[in-house]
């Protein structure tokens, strides 16, 4: 927490084209009360452009560097997910509040060390699992906890389409970990938010058939069993020819159903009076910037951290678990709860 009261400096580590995220990050931050400080990159084309973007930070090409001034107070990784665990340590081990870009580690083990050494300094770790508040969730998670489709059993998140998906580092599975790093992560939250019962097992089913040129999974299915007997079923794949919905949920006493990202009604299915009752029910509108607004309410004020490092971890633990279970064919039980 920020004892002095003054204004925290943040800085980005990571501010490349893709997305063009570290502006992205550094803009949040502004809005949510933090000064944008510093921008650290490799590409010194990069740091050009964060100092035309903000001309009063200060730019690196070196992380130590950036690591050794005194004045950054919040640091973010922005980079390819192999980074992220030693880079963060750098950061944590130079005294910053850390956030790292969702996935949080490649293994449980690396964020296990990470966790570790922010309590150590006591500093605070997050993880950007920034679509906690995607409109679609936050209508679905208010939907679920009114219970008006009854006891969750099964859930059901696809992101599959057919084609290449593309030659660059998130394809490569030494940097980018693997298929289910990506919008897995994203998945993976959404399904620990609305099963709150501890991880049993976990299987895999991880399959390499057609993309032969990149080394990234070309279909991936994670099942997760809940120790409540609950189940989720993670899908994601560049060989699925045939689309089903992206969220499909069922309950004890009805069902969601919808496709992401479609400014419509997400429709509701609850049985009453003997028949199902279907329900449009309207997106819920979100706040500017939920995830900063959260810690720098964290940070200023000692408010509750939405994302914790803990939680991100449990993510992790699920996907190195259904990457072992794959290559054994058996079911895993999971460390991490």
């Amino acid at each position: 927490m920020n004892k002095s009261k003054r204004v925290l400096n943040g800085g980005v580590v990571g501010y490349g084209g893709a997305f063009n995220m570290g502006a992205h990050h550094a803009n949040c931050m502004k809005e949510a009360g933090f000064n944008f400080a510093a921008a650290c990159d490799i590409d010194p084309k990069r740091t050009v452009q964060a100092k035309k973007d903000f001309p009063s930070i200060k730019v690196y090409n070196d992380v130590a560097k950036f690591a050794a001034d005194p004045d950054i107070d919040l640091a973010v990784v922005i980079l390819p997910h192999n980074l992220h665990a030693p880079v963060a340590r750098k950061l944590l081990a130079a005294k910053k509040h850390v956030i790292v870009e969702k996935p949080f580690t490649i293994t449980s083990g690396e964020a296990t060390d990470l966790i570790n050494l922010a309590r150590k300094n006591k500093r605070m770790l997050s993880v950007f699992h920034n679509r906690r508040w995607d409109t679609d969730f936050v209508t679905i998670k208010k939907a679920v906890d009114s219970g008006l489709i009854g006891k969750v059993f099964q859930l059901e998140f696809t992101m599959a389409s057919y084609g290449h998906p593309g030659y660059w580092w998130r394809s490569d599975k030494k940097i980018s970990g693997g298929a289910l790093y990506d919008w897995g992560a994203h998945l993976l939250d959404w399904t620990l938010n609305l099963i709150k019962a501890p991880v049993e097992s976990v299987y895999g089913n991880f399959q390499k058939r057609v993309w032969k040129d990149i080394t990234n999974e070309d279909h991936v299915q994670t099942i997760v069993n809940f120790k409540n007997k609950a189940k989720a079923i993670i899908e994601i794949s560049s060989i699925a020819s045939v689309p089903r919905q992206m969220w499909r949920i069922l309950g004890t006493g009805g069902g969601i159903g919808c496709n992401g990202f479609e400014n419509i009604p997400i429709s509701v299915t609850s049985f009453c009076d003997g028949r199902n009752w279907v329900t449009q029910v309207p997106k819920e509108k979100v706040g500017p910037n939920p995830y900063y607004r959260n810690i720098a309410a964290h940070l200023y004020r000692g408010a509750k951290l939405e994302i914790t490092a803990e939680h991100a971890r449990r993510i992790i633990e699920i996907i190195t678990s259904a990457e072992k279970s794959s290559k054994t064919g058996k079911l895993v039980r999971v460390k991490y709860n």
